[in-house]
């Protein structure tokens, strides 16, 4: 018997090697706390509903006008709402972001007296699951909590989004009573109609694994394993829990401590592992120019680390594609941008695209991150690193192999190989940064980035709001632990407000840096109010220049022009002389210098709201060359019959 901790949690094999593979037996691994990659956080005490105002309460009315009583959160518990409390402590949850209605008030009771869990209040389901989104990329998994159907179908954009995303998000829906299912009755917040099936089939697409706890004998088992889907496929799952059980004791709820999580572990072939490092070693070590290119599977596969100690052993130049940025260290000498076809980083798509070889890690090329499938690496000599499996070109694959396996052990076979980094330095050539400003001009979007640059510091992480941001933010260079995070793939305009909600809430020690145009912004704009009400620090800008703009490079038209709000006067409304909020508009460069001057030192403590006046057409060279790409693709004549 072996033990060991690995990513968190307790593993124990029985290994053994028969008919050449080292297999495993009786695998269980045990968890008292959340995924490696998520930071250790205290639970914090900011919650809207904090649960030490309810503590002293002896008992809390439920939505029948009935009574539930909430024992003290310290003692053994013993129904289904203090079980999945506790649970989602465990796990390492310490909030919820959350919607109440008529079906979930008695389970938000038992959120709020539970200690180490905080019920935040959300303006709209929508963004409470954008928020668990962002707070699942810090912490290793988020949690929502909304209403039967109204509330649901509301929330299942945000977690299609979490799912493109690879994000193990707990969706938990209040549910109708037990006795109406199966009673032929039209039950409010339905579509009318008496199967109330219909919630579960929309989130079937969206979500690794579905539950409806419509029972106690079973309810346990059904919470335990859903959870347990959600960390071991690290996508979101999908919780219905009818109102009426939530206050019931059971004896299954009862053990004190938690019995903790059993997960399957998933494991390489061993053989196959060897013959794909074999073949892959022997394509590159014979190549002259070989690069490396991580993708954003890094991060659900826990294999940043080793995509790193590859690239330490090999030399090669290192780019990622545009969703990977941030996972890869941009201070590492040998990191050299963002590959993303003709906007890629100075000098990063030209190396790329004239390797010998290459080993795409992770890499998810789809359409946007292929600038509509127009990317010209050499596709026969690429190896693809997937989730499970490796992929040669004009070869076989290998699986399953895990993605950090493969890399592990392709890092002690590789023979260093700089040629094609000494290559990239000699045609560098450093970019000189936009035109000066005069005095009292108008602001442009890279002055404006230019100063973001310079702001950036080692406890921030930058979000970008899908637009003119992505290629903006793309050229940012990350100083050492600087964090980033966007959502390029389900590109759902508006996530980004969300989503800075729920990533400030999960790492208060870092501070939140939003970049989001105003299109964007009047999609989610409303949970600025719960950022002031939690009193986070965040930088939000935003580019107001009258539009949809990305949308106008694809194909302009009078519907890409939005309606102008005076924004700080909406964000200072919603701040009400209540809390710690600090908004400002700027016009030109030594406004926004001045302002950036006092988000840094003054109100380094506050919500920072800078609203960035520039001119409609001010767009990134980038995205000029992206928009008409895609304005391509958009008119391609059909098929012949």
């Amino acid at each position: 018997m072996a033990m060991k901790l690995e990513n968190g949690f307790h593993t124990e094999t029985n290994q053994k090697v028969e008919n050449g593979f080292r297999t495993e037996t009786n695998p269980t691994v045990t968890t008292t706390i959340a995924a490696s990659h998520s930071p250790t956080v205290k639970p914090l005490a900011n919650g809207i509903a904090a649960a030490d105002k309810l503590r002293s309460q002896s008992r809390i009315n439920n939505h029948n006008n009935g009574a539930v009583t909430i024992p003290t959160p310290t003692t053994t518990p013993s129904t289904l709402g203090h079980y999945l409390a506790r649970r989602l402590v465990q796990i390492g949850i310490s909030d919820i972001f959350s919607v109440p209605g008529d079906s979930n008030l008695v389970m938000f009771d038992y959120f709020v007296a539970e200690k180490g869990l905080n019920l935040v209040g959300c303006c709209n389901e929508l963004n409470a699951g954008y928020a668990a989104d962002g707070y699942a990329r810090r912490r290793g998994v988020g949690a929502c909590a909304v209403t039967f159907t109204v509330g649901s179908l509301s929330l299942i954009n945000a977690i299609a989004g979490a799912y493109s995303e690879d994000l193990p998000v707990i969706c938990i829906v209040g549910g109708p009573n037990s006795n109406d299912y199966g009673s032929k009755k039209i039950l409010h917040h339905t579509i009318g109609l008496p199967d109330f099936g219909q919630e579960l089939r929309c989130f079937q697409n969206v979500t690794c694994y579905q539950a409806i706890i419509d029972n106690l004998e079973d309810a346990q088992w059904k919470i335990d394993t859903a959870i347990s889907k959600c960390l071991e496929e690290g996508k979101p799952i999908y919780i219905s829990i009818c109102c009426n059980l939530v206050a019931i004791p059971h004896p299954s709820f009862s053990a004190q401590p938690l019995i903790p999580l059993s997960l399957s572990p998933k494991q390489s072939n061993q053989m196959a592992l060897e013959a794909a490092v074999e073949k892959a070693a022997q394509l590159l070590n014979t190549a002259i120019k070989p690069v490396m290119i991580g993708g954003k599977k890094l991060r659900p596969t826990k294999s940043q680390e080793p995509f790193i100690e590859l690239a330490n052993a090999c030399g090669y130049p290192v780019a990622v594609t545009p969703s990977a940025k941030g996972m890869f260290p941009e201070s590492h000498p040998h990191f050299i941008g963002i590959y993303w076809g003709t906007v890629s980083s100075a000098y990063c798509g030209e190396t790329v695209e004239i390797a010998d070889a290459s080993i795409f890690v992770g890499a998810t090329l789809d359409e946007l991150e292929t600038v509509a499938f127009t990317l010209t690496y050499k596709k026969n000599k690429a190896i693809m690193v997937e989730a499970d499996r490796v992929v040669f070109p004009n070869g076989p694959s290998f699986g399953p192999i895990l993605m950090k396996d493969f890399l592990w052990a392709l890092a002690k076979r590789l023979k260093p190989n700089s040629t094609a980094y000494e290559n990239y330095r000699r045609i560098y050539i450093a970019e000189s940064g936009p035109l000066e400003s005069g005095p009292g001009e108008a602001l442009r979007v890279n002055i404006l980035f230019k100063h973001i640059q310079k702001m950036l510091s080692s406890n921030m992480v930058v979000i970008s709001e899908a637009g003119d941001s992505w290629f903006h933010c793309q050229r940012l260079k990350l100083p050492k632990s600087c964090g980033y995070e966007v959502q390029l793939l389900y590109a759902s305009i508006g996530w980004s407000l969300g989503a800075t909600l729920g990533y400030a809430q999960a790492a208060p020690e870092e501070r939140v840096v939003l970049c989001i145009g105003d299109g964007s912004f009047q999609m989610t704009p409303q949970d600025v109010s719960t950022m002031i009400t939690l009193k986070q620090n965040n930088i939000i800008f935003l580019i107001n220049n009258g539009g949809y703009t990305i949308e106008v490079e694809i194909h302009d038209g009078p519907y890409n022009v939005i309606k102008n709000w005076d924004y700080t006067a909406i964000v200072k409304a919603m701040h009400n002389h209540d809390g710690y909020c600090w908004t400002t508009k700027v016009h030109t460069e030594e406004e926004l210098m001045n302002a950036i001057e006092i988000v840094l030192e003054e109100r380094k403590d506050y919500l920072c709201f800078i609203e960035v006046i520039v001119h409609r057409d001010d767009t990134s060279r980038e995205l000029l060359e992206f928009g008409s790409k895609f304005a391509a693709v958009s008119s391609r004549p059909p098929r012949p019959l």
